[in-house]
């Protein structure tokens, strides 16, 4: 095994000149680019796709999805993602930098948007009638705007950009569950829980030091968690260590000894079955199993 692979903006616009912002059609992609997206990898930059012909499979970070038309998947950077599609695949993709947007949307950050603010946001969801036209229809004005050199070029793919993650999340918001989460006041503190936590996971697991971090009481941001998400503040940490272990069993060639101590777990007993406690199975079952 080897380390995953981190794509640039560099290693998937070979036939594009820009280096922040990319659009095409899916089977144009698959072209060029056949080699890295069969693979697991991650992006520094954000992908967006819809499919709208053929089938398949796209996993993200261990889910996985079914890929049928009307698939709508968007990715954030640092995500692991994989996908096996049908030959008569159909649709169309585009993906960007955190710079491409957020330097001219001073007072937006895209992180703001509910789908990229957590982890427990879904990557792929499905559409169809009306809102599958209106979300193609921005997806092949990516792709002319790109193919062209028109006045105001930028500032147009930028709105179009726009428009998708507004429209998307407007989408993904008539879900009652994904609404009250995002519109909860919880929120900001739950965000500021996951930021350190991205921070500091590998080498502090105690709920209590994220409280006294966020200079709250472990019961408040217990309480925090289980409206939001119907998880322990401990049950959070512990998933996010579990999925970086399982990005490091199947995409570096360390042992189950080293992956534990790089997680903070120097006896590997203690690791292995807190790992079977969250994943239903010991790391090497899931090794085995994903191979």
């Amino acid at each position: 095994m080897t380390n995953i692979t981190v794509l640039q903006m560099g290693d998937l616009t070979h036939d594009q000149v820009r280096n922040d912002f990319y659009a095409n059609t899916i089977p144009n992609h698959l072209k060029t680019n056949h080699a890295h997206v069969e693979k697991p990898h991650k992006h520094n930059f954000y992908v967006c796709m819809i499919f709208t012909k053929g089938s398949g499979k796209h996993e993200i970070d261990f889910n996985t999805y079914d890929v049928v038309p009307g698939s709508v998947f968007m990715v954030a950077p640092g995500q692991t993602h994989s996908w096996v599609l049908s030959e008569d695949i159909d649709g169309y993709i585009f993906f960007h930098t955190q710079e491409f947007f957020d330097l001219y949307y001073v007072r937006e950050s895209i992180r703001e948007y509910p789908v990229f603010r957590s982890v427990f946001s879904p990557n792929g969801f499905y559409i169809s009638g009306q809102e599958r036209e209106e979300i193609e229809h921005l997806f092949k004005k990516m792709v002319q705007e790109v193919e062209g050199d028109l006045w105001k070029k930028n500032q147009v793919l930028l709105n179009i950009v726009s428009l998708f993650y507004i429209e998307t999340n407007r989408m993904l918001l008539t879900d009652q569950s994904f609404k009250v989460q995002y519109s909860s006041s919880y929120y900001n503190h739950f965000q500021a829980f996951e930021g350190l936590l991205e921070k500091f996971f590998m080498i502090e697991k105690s709920a209590a030091v994220y409280a006294n971090k966020l200079n709250m009481t472990q019961k408040h941001l217990n309480r925090i968690c289980k409206t939001l998400v119907n998880q322990t503040t401990t049950d959070i940490i512990l998933d996010r260590v579990i999925l970086e272990a399982k990005r490091m069993l199947m995409y570096t060639g360390k042992s189950f000894n080293e992956i534990a101590l790089d997680l903070g777990y120097e006896d590997y007993s203690y690791f292995s079955k807190v790992f079977k406690k969250r994943a239903d199975c010991t790391p090497k079952e899931f090794q085995k199993r994903y191979e």
